[in-house]
């Protein structure tokens, strides 16, 4: 079967400037970091991929973010918004980039610290890091005015709440894996200072604390409001994103407590994601997701019909004219021959004349 978006073109520029469906799409640059995380995590140990592949992919990673984000984000600016219909989960135009750290670091896991290319790696995820999770900060800002003034959200955008968790979740976990690679990199390089590393690392820390303060407080805020806000609907999505960050503050602090935090809502997660997997099939079964809706089809299908008609019609113009192109070709060969006739008896006639004359002579 065709691809829709091949079939109905369309289709696709309407998911680009939807403003709903339209932040979605960055989304897709994700995909490709968490292949690069489980290419580095279970393709490195093997020795099937090598360091320099993954340096390869790491960049590869930062170019799509930027080339997606950026038109994506000028597409979406360009009209205006309802606030009173805002949701965190409009941060997602900026998800790819901030999430460049945390590829970064791991990133960093195969890399000798004592490579050139490391200090790159590591300043990058530092900056892209700072400029994804200060944008998406401006958006959770929005998000607190606009519940401010509508109250909690409702129905389906009950679901975004949990998207505000996201950002200071996944910067803490960068910061505090970016520090701790800093302690070796900045050492190896001799910059800023001899204890540059292990300042940036404790200020990591601190910053990364504080940061996932604020995740838990939004996941808690998204979460209590949640079941009498919500419309269950099958095509209602849930996600989260700032677990990890427990497992690595159980490692620094030594506190178990944070391991077993970690452990319990690691398990919360995939039961959830099992449950959204079984509901997500449910509704792909009765047509409630991934299906065009009828007025989106007979638009399509009007749009490919008139297509197909200029065509049709381009096609006709082109042959009429080549057929008059080819009857005046051929006026103008049958004219050629007919004055090539007349110059070659003019010719004899001269030739003969020419021979009499050297006759009597």
């Amino acid at each position: 079967m065709p691809d829709p978006r091949v079939v109905y073109p369309r289709q696709a520029k309407r998911l680009i400037t939807d403003p709903t469906k339209g932040i979605f799409v960055p989304l897709v640059v994700l995909s490709f970091a968490t292949i690069i995380i489980g290419t580095i995590n279970y393709g490195v140990p093997t020795g099937r991929i090598s360091a320099d592949f993954i340096y390869g992919l790491f960049w590869t990673y930062v170019s799509m973010s930027v080339i997606v984000c950026f038109p994506m984000l000028m597409i979406w600016f360009n009209k205006p918004h309802d606030l009173t219909q805002f949701t965190p989960a409009w941060a997602f135009l900026v998800f790819p980039m901030m999430l460049v750290g945390v590829v970064a670091f791991n990133v960093l896991r195969v890399i000798e610290a004592s490579e050139p290319r490391a200090l790159g790696v590591l300043l990058t995820g530092y900056i892209f890091q700072g400029l994804g999770f200060f944008m998406t900060f401006f958006y959770i800002c929005i998000y607190i005015i606009r519940i401010m003034t509508t109250g909690f959200l409702d129905g389906h955008q009950a679901n975004g709440a949990f998207v505000a968790c996201g950002p200071p979740g996944f910067t803490a976990l960068a910061l505090i894996s970016l520090g701790d690679a800093a302690r070796k990199i900045l050492k190896e390089h001799h910059l800023v200072s001899e204890s540059a590393g292990e300042i940036w690392y404790a200020s990591s820390v601190l910053s990364g604390l504080l940061l996932f303060g604020l995740a838990v407080f939004f996941f808690v805020f998204g979460a209590l409001p949640y079941w009498f806000k919500l419309h269950k609907h099958l095509s209602e999505i849930l996600g989260l994103g700032w677990i990890l960050t427990l497992r690595k503050l159980g490692d620094i602090f030594g506190w178990n407590g944070f391991n077993i935090w970690h452990m319990i809502m690691t398990i919360l997660m995939c039961i959830t994601w099992v449950i959204l997997f079984v509901l997500t099939a449910v509704a792909f079964w009765k047509g409630e997701i991934f299906i065009s809706t009828p007025e989106e089809i007979i638009r399509d299908t009007y749009w490919l019909d008139m297509k197909l008609n200029q065509d049709l019609e381009k096609r006709s113009s082109d042959s009429e004219d080549i057929e008059r192109g080819s009857e005046n070709t051929t006026a103008e060969m049958s004219h050629y021959r007919r004055q090539a006739g007349r110059d070659q008896g003019h010719i004899e006639t001269v030739t003969v004349q020419v021979h009499s004359v050297s006759a009597r002579d």
